[in-house]
């Protein structure tokens, strides 16, 4: 999944193992359907965790 806000994607990489073994992981963002107010209206719109505490934080308008 993809955040609408940040733009945020899942990455690959390495899992590493004690004998540094290297098998391919995928590292995907913390997604969240929640509801904001978009334009005026309320939807329901995918975003990441980070992209949701700083809208917290953000003075409501």
């Amino acid at each position: 999944m993809k955040c609408n806000t940040c733009g945020k994607i899942g990455m690959w990489g390495n899992n590493v193992s004690h004998s540094k073994r290297h098998t391919r992981t995928r590292f995907m963002p913390n997604i969240h359907k929640v509801t904001q107010k978009v334009d005026g209206a309320t939807k329901k719109v995918a975003l990441c965790t980070r992209c949701i505490r700083t809208a917290h934080k953000l003075p409501r308008s």
